[in-house]
C-alpha cells in the first residue's frame, strides 16, 4: 500500500501504485524517492513510517521519522530548522556506532521535517517478553551491560537518548545483537526552544519521554546522562517482572516504585538496580561506566564466593575420600584369628555401615547386632562374607545397582505429547527425563529446564530452544539443524556427531559442551562462550558465525 503523510488526511491509506491521495490530494511519493509502505509509529512530536528507497537497487526499507511543529510562529519554524539541522548532524555521527541505526538523510517538506534512518530487522525488548516471558537474573544482566556499552559511547558524543524502554531496543535478526533506536534528541531540544519562546501548545505538542521510563529531572526540562541510567533500571525492571512501571505500585512519599516483590535476585544485582532507580540524580549512578565498574565488581565478589566455596567442597570431598578408604581397609579384614576377633570385627563393620547415614545400614546393624541379648551372629563363620557382600551390593562403583546406592531411579521416559501438554499448561522443568528418539521438530519450548536429561538422537529441527537450559544434558546426534538456541545453557551438554546447521547460538553457552563431530556449518555462534579447541573438534565452514561476529573458520 501507499501511505500519505498529510497529518489532516482522513483515510491516508492508499492504492500501493497511487501517486497522489485519493482522500486528500496530496502527493504520495516523498522527495520523489521514498515510497512509504505503511506507518509505524504515532505520537505529539510527529509519525514513524516503513518506507522503500525506490531510488536505489532492490528499494531497500528505511526508516522516516516526520517532525509536526504544531505552530505557525515563524520564530519558532526558524529557531527549530536550525536545532533540527544540528541535531541530524549530531545523528549522523553517532549513528556510526554499530548499535546505533544509520541517519541516510535528513530534510525540510511543506515545513515539515524529515530524518531518514536505517530499518533494523527485528523483535524490541517489549515483544519478546510477551512472546516468551519474563527474563532472568543473568539475561537480564547481558542486556543491561550491552546498553551499557552503547550508553558509554553516546554520552561521550554528549548525547542524551532520553527515551530508553524495551519497545525501543531491538534485538537485531541478522547477529543478535541489541540496537537502541528512536533517539529523543531532536524532539526534547525543539521543546526547549518553544518554551523559551513561550509557545505553550508547541511545548504539550512534543513528548519528553515515556511516563513510567523518564525520571522526574526529565520531566522537568532538564535531563542528564543519569536520566539514561534511570530510564535503563526501569527496563530491566520491566524485563524481570513483565510488568510496566504505571501497573506497580509506587511510594506516594519518595515516589520509588515496589517492583522487588516481582523480581527473584541476587542482593549484589538488586542493589545495583535500586541505585540506578533512584529518584534522586544525587543518589543515582551519574554514568554508564559508573554502572559497569558496579557490575565488574558485584561479579568479582560472586567469583570469590564461589572459589571459596568450591575449595571448601574439594576438601571435605577429600577428607571424605580418606575416612571412606578408612573405613574400607578396617571393614575388608577376613582373616581372624578366633571367634572373638570375628565377633569385634563384625562390630567395626556394622559402625561402619551406620556411619553412611542411611536408615537400612541401622536396620542391618540392630539385626546383626541383636536386640535383648548383646550377642551378634558374627559367631557364625559366614557372617563376614555376609557384610562383605552386601557392601559390594550398596557401592556406587556397582553399575548394576548404581540407582539403588544413591537413591536415584532410572530417568522417566516421555513422550512428545506428554512435554508438550505440560508445557503449555505451564510446566517449565524436566530435567532428568529421557527424552531420546522423540520427534519434536518446530516445537516451542523456550526457557525450559532439561538438566541431565537423556536427549539422544532427538530430533528438535527448527525448534525454538530460546533461553532454553540443557546443563549435563546427552544429545549425541540430536538434530537441532535451525533450531533457535539463542541465549541457551550447554555447559557440560554432549552434543558429539550432533547436527547444528545453520542454528541460532548467538549467546549461547557452551562451557565445558562436548562438541566432537557437531556440524556448525552455517551456525551463527556471535558472542557465544566457545573455546577454539570445541570448534576444532567440530564441523564448521566459510559460512559459520565465528563469536567475534565474522564468518569463516577460526
Amino acid at each position: 500500500m501507499s501511505y500519505c503523510l498529510n497529518p489532516s488526511c482522513p483515510k491516508p491509506i492508499n492504492h500501493p501504485k497511487a501517486r497522489k491521495c485519493k482522500a486528500c490530494g496530496s502527493k504520495l511519493l516523498l522527495r520523489d524517492r521514498y515510497h512509504l509502505v505503511k506507518g509505524l509509529g504515532k505520537g505529539g512530536f510527529g509519525a514513524t513510517f516503513l518506507a522503500a528507497d525506490i531510488s536505489l537497487p532492490g528499494n531497500p526499507l528505511c526508516v522516516i521519522k516526520q517532525l509536526r511543529p504544531n505552530t505557525d510562529n515563524p520564530n519558532f519554524l526558524s529557531m527549530a530548522r536550525e536545532l533540527f539541522e544540528r541535531e541530524a548532524r549530531t545523528l549522523g555521527k553517532i549513528g556510526n556506532h554499530p548499535q546505533i541505526p544509520r541517519l541516510l538523510d535528513y530534510f525540510e517538506d511543506r515545513q515539515q521535517f524529515y530524518l531518514v534512518q536505517e530499518f533494523v530487522k527485528g523483535n524490541n525488548l517489549q515483544q519478546e517478553i510477551r512472546k516468551n516471558g519474563v527474563l532472568d537474573e543473568e539475561q537480564v544482566k547481558q542486556v543491561l551491560k550491552e546498553i551499557l556499552v552503547i550508553l558509554k559511547d553516546i554520552h561521550k558524543q554528549k548525547v542524551i537518548h532520553r527515551d530508553i524502554k524495551p519497545a525501543n531496543i531491538i534485538r537485531r535478526e541478522i547477529d543478535g545483537k541489541l540496537v537502541l533506536i528512536d533517539f529523543g534528541v531532536v524532539k526534547n531540544q525543539v521543546n526547549t526552544i518553544a518554551a523559551r519562546n513561550g509557545d505553550q501548545d508547541a511545548l504539550t505538542a512534543f513528548a519528553v519521554g515515556t511516563p513510567g521510563f523518564a525520571p522526574p529531572e526529565q520531566l522537568a526540562m532538564r535531563p542528564v546522562y543519569a536520566s539514561d541510567v534511570y530510564a535503563l533500571g526501569v527496563t530491566c525492571m520491566y524485563l524481570i517482572s513483565g510488568k510496566a512501571p504505571k501497573n506497580m505500585d509506587s511510594d506516594p512519599i519518595t515516589g520509588e516504585i515496589d517492583w522487588l516483590k516481582y523480581a527473584n535476585l541476587s542482593d549484589k544485582f538488586a542493589d545495583i538496580l535500586l541505585t540506578m532507580l533512584e529518584v534522586s540524580v544525587q543518589n543515582r549512578y551519574k554514568t554508564a561506566e559508573e554502572v559497569l565498574s558496579a557490575l565488574d565488581i558485584a561479579n568479582h565478589i560472586e567469583d570469590l564466593a564461589s572459589n571459596m566455596v568450591s575449595g571448601i567442597i574439594k576438601e571435605t570431598s577429600h577428607n571424605s575420600t580418606i575416612s571412606r578408604q578408612t573405613r574400607h581397609s578396617l571393614g575388608r579384614t577376613t582373616a581372624v584369628p578366633d571367634s572373638r576377633s570375628r565377633t569385634s570385627m563384625g562390630r567395626m563393620g556394622s559402625h561402619t555401615r551406620a556411619s553412611r547415614s542411611s536408615s537400612a545400614s541401622r536396620s542391618y546393624r540392630e539385626t546383626q547386632v541383636g536386640k535383648s541379648s548383646g550377642r551378634t551372629r558374627s559367631n557364625n563363620p559366614y557372617s563376614s562374607r555376609s557384610s562383605r557382600s552386601n557392601t559390594r551390593a550398596s557401592s556406587p562403583t556397582n553399575p548394576n545397582n548404581r540407582e539403588i546406592s544413591r537413591g536415584v531411579s532410572k530417568p522417566i521416559k516421555v513422550d512428545k505429547e506428554t512435554l508438550l501438554n505440560s508445557y503449555y499448561n505451564g510446566r517449565r522443568d524436566f530435567s532428568g527425563k529421557d527424552i531420546s528418539l522423540q520427534n519434536l521438530d518446530k516445537v516451542n519450548l523456550s526457557e525450559t529446564k532439561f538438566n541431565h536429561s537423556k536427549m539422544i538422537k532427538v530430533n528438535l529441527q527448527s525448534a525454538d530452544l530460546t533461553s532454553t537450559d540443557f546443563t549435563s544434558c546427552d544429545l549425541r546426534q540430536a538434530t537441532l539443524r535451525n533450531a533457535n538456541l539463542g541465549r541457551a545453557y550447554l555447559n557440560g551438554a554432549n552434543l558429539e556427531g550432533a547436527d547444528l546447521r545453520g542454528a541460532n547460538l548467538t549467546y549461547a553457552n557452551f562451557k565445558g559442551t562436548k562438541l566432537r563431530g557437531a556440524n556448525l556449518c552455517g551456525a551463527n555462534l556471535t558472542n557465544s562462550t566457545i573455546t577454539q579447541q570445541q570448534l576444532e573438534e567440530a564441523k564448521t565452514n566459510w559460512t559459520t558465525v565465528l563469536p567475534s561476529g565474522r564468518r569463516g573458520f577460526w
